[in-house]
């Protein structure tokens, strides 16, 4: 899936998420698009990749792309970073919805993903669609309107 497309995955999950918990709708929001573009650090051409190069290099080199940073080893291990640090829960959870978002975008790809990792297991969805795609375009276009459905949502008290 493309950067835009994870974008709004991680927006429409985190502002889904928030109809469940008490968590601040705007905190989650914010680390939600922060986690949705994470796990694509492993590739050099991503919006964060561009970013942070050096580092980006780094992970390829070492892992490849759609491997450590797209299994639950590398979700399981930001969590516990991040609740090692002072960030308000709303944040950690934001940042842990966003890259599960991601992580399920990218399993309805064609190539799958290393959800498993170190296992060489490619995990996908039966049904997949092609980066770009038109398919991923009615993937965008539902999930904006999600976005706008579960935003009125979370945003309603503000009104």
């Amino acid at each position: 899936m493309t950067g835009k497309t994870h974008i709004t995955g991680g927006i429409a999950a985190s502002l889904a998420f928030a109809q469940i918990t008490n968590y601040d709708p705007v905190i989650l929001l914010s680390a939600g698009v922060v986690g949705a573009i994470l796990p694509d650090i492993c590739h050099g051409g991503s919006k964060i990749g561009r970013a942070l190069p050096v580092l980006s290099k780094i992970i390829n080199t070492l892992f490849g792309h759609r491997t450590f940073t797209h299994s639950l080893l590398f979700l399981l291990l930001i969590g516990a970073l991040l609740n090692a640090t002072p960030l308000h829960e709303a944040a950690i959870a934001g940042v842990l919805v966003g890259m599960a978002s991601h992580f399920i975008l990218d399993m309805a790809t064609k190539r799958g993903i290393k959800l498993l990792f170190p296992f060489k297991l490619n995990v996908r969805f039966p049904i997949t669609a092609t980066t770009g795609g038109t398919a991923e375009y009615f993937v965008f276009a539902a999930l904006s309107l999600l976005s706008v459905y579960f935003g009125y949502e979370a945003f309603a008290v503000y009104l």
